[in-house]
């Protein structure tokens, strides 16, 4: 279970991540630079603000046009894994730097992506990412469109035998979780189901029955 803080309240992120701390698995932050995405969000500074407060797993999805330039920052700030879209291009040259950086690498692909975009990448990542809304906004409803890919994706890692993790993101709940899951997703990105709950540590467990019955 990787929350998403851009469901959280900025005004108090360090409170919420708290909230959170001993039920997740990772902390997902979405890094939205109104460019590649219609959304402007957070940067390395609000990571090394965070990190101060969380010993958790930072997964920093860079929905931006030039990630390369900010991957050393985000790797100072405290980010453990970086993930960059295959839409902008430059991919094979960004996993490299983010393996020169000491960081996790990954690759993710928009709803409308195919498969075949995100396969040469397979064998040289540590995590894909299918979004499952088209990314800039959170609250969005679950494209079960992408469903197909998704077990693409998974019969690719499976019949390679690759140590890559499967995240999925937008729209996860408790019913969309099963669906994600069963498509072979082992990582799931939930934000609004977290944070927009009255008590957000009960609604990650929650999610997380649902998508381990």
């Amino acid at each position: 279970m990787a929350p998403s803080i851009l469901s959280a309240d900025f005004g108090g992120l360090a409170e919420a991540v708290g909230a959170v701390a001993n039920v997740a698995d990772w902390l997902h932050v979405d890094v939205m630079d109104g460019h590649f995405v219609p959304n402007l969000t957070i940067g390395p500074p609000v990571v090394e603000s965070l990190r101060r407060h969380s010993g958790l797993y930072f997964d920093c999805h860079l929905m931006m046009t030039n990630p390369g330039r900010y991957l050393e920052a985000f790797r100072d700030a405290g980010a453990d894994g970086c993930t960059v879209h295959v839409e902008i291009g430059g991919t094979s040259a960004l996993i490299g730097r983010m393996r020169e950086l000491g960081l996790r690498a990954g690759v993710a692909a928009n709803p409308d992506t195919p498969f075949a975009d995100l396969e040469p990448f397979l064998g040289d990542v540590d995590l894909v990412l299918c979004m499952s809304v088209f990314p800039g906004f959170g609250g969005q409803a679950f494209m079960p469109e992408v469903l197909d890919k998704i077990r693409q994706v998974r019969e690719a890692i499976d019949r390679r035998d690759l140590a890559v993790d499967l995240e999925v993101d937008g729209g996860i709940d408790e019913e969309t979780a099963a669906l994600a899951a069963g498509a072979g997703a082992n990582v799931l990105v939930a934000g609004s189901a977290i944070f927009g709950a009255e008590r957000p540590w009960e609604a990650v467990e929650a999610v997380r029955a649902a998508a381990c019955p």
